[in-house]
């Protein structure tokens, strides 16, 4: 059992040679299929856990088992282990991991990008926000001005609950219904209020600001209620409740 654990992921001993393990083998090549297709070290280990093939028994995947096979040059056939990917693959996820070494933002901006994603955003990601940010910047007219959704806030919601259940009750008491329509009514046009006057604000901020080669952190706090990252795709959530999605 000892000398299976120190075995490479991927491999297994077979009549004293070293072969690729079928599933382990798969799993490898599924790896680096997905990190070049942009898939980050995180969403890779959430990916297989979901998997019914665990790392080492009892061990779930994180992102350092992750990182440690996709560094690994012996899958291209070193050191007596047969290749289970070319060396192609492994050139072209240097690269990549060399781009999102360079694509890191600068501290501020790394916290800022915490708060709105709430983890670590890679750096292909760090990439598609400053792009998408810059197309605003070039064209702010892309900040739509006409009112989003109403904002669905838990005092919405409880007094939207509180006359259903008015109207909902006979015999129906008219005033009071008709008084906790009017508070509704109130809060959603506050609501509505609120999200033009932040797409104008907005509008104001990227018309003023210069284009970035890195993301800056105060246009990010400035602009941004949330970022969403799920496997490749980014998506913005301005302060005026309008969604971008951000690409390449």
């Amino acid at each position: 059992m000892a000398s299976k654990r120190k075995m490479v992921f991927g491999y297994r001993m077979e009549l004293g040679d070293i072969v690729p393990s079928p599933n382990e083998a798969e799993t490898v090549r599924y790896i680096y299929t997905r990190y070049l297709a942009g898939a980050s070290f995180q969403c890779l280990a959430n990916e297989l856990n979901q998997k019914a093939l665990p790392y080492h028994t009892g061990k779930s995947w994180n992102k350092n088992m992750v990182a440690r096979i996709l560094e690994d040059s012996r899958y291209v056939g070193a050191d007596l282990y047969p290749p289970i990917i070319s060396a192609e693959q492994l050139q072209a996820v240097r690269e990549r991991r060399k781009q999102n070494c360079t694509a890191s933002p600068p501290l501020p901006a790394q916290a800022e990008l915490y708060k709105l994603c709430g983890s670590a955003v890679p750096g292909s990601a760090v990439k598609r926000i400053c792009t998408a940010l810059n197309h605003l910047i070039d064209d702010p007219l892309r900040i739509s001005m006409a009112a989003s959704a109403v904002c669905d806030t838990a005092e919405i919601r409880q007094l939207q609950q509180e006359l259903d259940t008015l109207l909902h009750t006979p015999p129906v008491d008219e005033d009071a219904a008709r008084q906790k329509a009017l508070e509704v009514a109130s809060l959603k046009l506050a609501s509505v209020k609120t999200e033009e006057y932040e797409s104008h604000r907005l509008r104001g901020v990227f018309e003023t600001h210069p284009k970035m080669d890195a993301l800056d952190a105060a246009l990010l706090k400035q602009s941004l209620r949330k970022i969403e990252c799920h496997g490749d795709t980014v998506c913005l959530l301005l302060k005026n409740g309008q969604w971008l999605e951000a690409y390449d």
